[in-house]
């Protein structure tokens, strides 16, 4: 079973979930592996010698892992670590690691994620915060997009007074390739219920992500 989520309309008016999951192949692994063999041969390079003999698997095998997200729930992430409690104080969970790729060149972007909510009856297991913001960065992805599906997620399942989430990341495509501008990042974020209401509620939020880390 996955989660039901009633669709929003993007800017086209067109109905979409921003929560939708689970998403079922229409290719086989044999034909992904052909795909590959297709590109290294279009690049020039003969995919049967030694070190290129064995590289069509091993993409085919990366890309899968690197998009898994497709084909997760939340539903099967939750697994029930929803609770109820009287906490009504900012919960945050900063500095989570996000490994994702940029839909356009299918390069990767990494960064990490801060997510805050306030809880109106119900928590969250903590893990399970940090599995959201990997389940929606392994799709491929725009910064923008990610740091929606990560909001919106939350604000579905707990029904929060508010949640917080913002995105840094730097996007390989920036950098290896195009305006090839290394050390830029890109920021991003969204704001749900008091967090966008109340200025102090964000700014509270905004000076605890800023200070750094000394756990590790």
């Amino acid at each position: 079973m996955t989660l039901s989520i009633s669709p929003v309309l993007n800017s086209a008016n067109q109905s979409v979930s921003s929560l939708s999951t689970q998403q079922q192949p229409q290719v086989t692994d044999a034909e992904m592996m052909q795909a590959v063999r297709t590109l290294l041969i279009g690049l020039g390079e003969n995919p049967d010698r030694e070190g290129l003999k064995d590289t069509p698997k091993r993409v085919m095998k990366a890309l899968k892992f690197l998009t898994k997200g497709y084909h997760e729930s939340l539903d099967e992430l939750l697994n029930g670590a929803v609770f109820t409690e009287s906490a009504d104080e900012m919960v945050l969970v900063r500095d989570i690691d996000i490994f994702s790729s940029c839909e356009h060149h299918i390069l990767p972007i990494i960064g990490r994620a801060h997510v805050a909510y306030i809880p109106n009856g119900k928590v969250i297991g903590l893990s399970k915060i940090a599995r959201i913001c990997e389940m929606y960065a392994r799709r491929l992805q725009v910064q923008e997009r990610l740091t929606l599906q990560i909001a919106d997620a939350l604000q579905g399942l707990l029904k929060p007074k508010g949640v917080a989430v913002v995105v840094e990341a730097t996007h390989m495509c920036m950098v290896m390739r195009g305006i090839q501008k290394p050390g830029s990042w890109t920021v991003t974020s969204a704001m749900r219920g008091v967090f966008s209401d109340d200025p102090r509620t964000r700014e509270e939020f905004m000076n605890l992500i800023r200070h750094n880390a000394n756990f590790h």
